[in-house]
């Protein structure tokens, strides 16, 4: 299972937000491109950034800050939040982003994101973000009836990437993610399944990847807290499973 440490942007600062609220931010870091090097120096294999700005503004806002991560580290970057027309993903992954998550534009106009995962093969996952089940779109702010898993099979047969499932509920609360759910998803579709919202400790890490199903899972909070020791947990979750 892939660790992804997650670098979400607003105002140009790297902060973390309590269950998606903008009035919640926290600054762990005022300057993202030297975070993403100490993440990867800690040895992780990939990045995860939210543009959180451009999540409700429907267009890049943080693209300096994300330009500058991708300037200092070589690792891969996945990017979310804001990107909702063919030209911003074509612009970012000519930037050098190695994979675009479009989250509201699967809900608003799913033909894009067949379009882009044809454009752009292994480059383009759909960020599922749910509140009870339910999806929510621009940047959270609107609740759908749409559920996750119908959501999910809409793009099985669409050559994404992954899905992002994040249980908005559990977003920055350290209260553990939803393993159940995510499993449950994960089991639901053949598309690779990457966990977000809640993870606390290293025992959150290793309940997702004993599911034997989840393929990644991001993890911001409790890294900026110390909860989990990055190094550490890569190294445990490098170990195979047991039999």
């Amino acid at each position: 299972m892939i660790l992804y440490p997650a670098i979400d942007l607003k105002d140009g600062a790297c902060v973390r937000l309590l269950r998606g609220d903008m009035r919640t931010a926290t600054v762990f870091a005022a300057d993202p491109a030297a975070q993403a090097r100490a993440f990867r120096d800690a040895g992780c294999d990939w990045l995860h950034l939210v543009d959180l700005n451009g999540a409700f503004a429907g267009r890049p806002v943080n693209a300096p800050a994300v330009e500058a991560i991708l300037a200092a580290v070589d690792i891969p970057c996945q990017l979310g939040g804001g990107i909702r027309d063919m030209a911003t993903i074509e612009a970012w992954l000519a930037r050098g982003l190695a994979r675009v998550i479009l989250g509201t534009v699967a809900v608003e106009n799913p033909d894009l994101v067949r379009e882009a995962a044809r454009a752009f093969p292994g480059r383009v996952a759909v960020g599922i973000d749910a509140r009870k089940g339910r999806v929510a779109t621009r940047g959270w702010a609107e609740e759908t009836e749409l559920q996750a898993a119908d959501l999910a099979r809409r793009f099985e047969d669409a050559g994404v990437a992954a899905l992002v499932y994040t249980d908005i509920d559990r977003d920055g609360a350290m209260g553990g993610p939803n393993v159940a759910a995510t499993a449950a998803l994960a089991r639901a579709v053949a598309v690779p399944v990457i966990a977000s919202g809640g993870v606390a400790s290293l025992a959150d890490l290793l309940a997702l990847r004993d599911t034997g199903v989840i393929a990644g899972a991001i993890t911001g909070r409790a890294l900026y807290d110390g909860a989990i020791d990055l190094a550490a947990a890569l190294a445990a979750l490098r170990l195979p499973l047991s039999p």
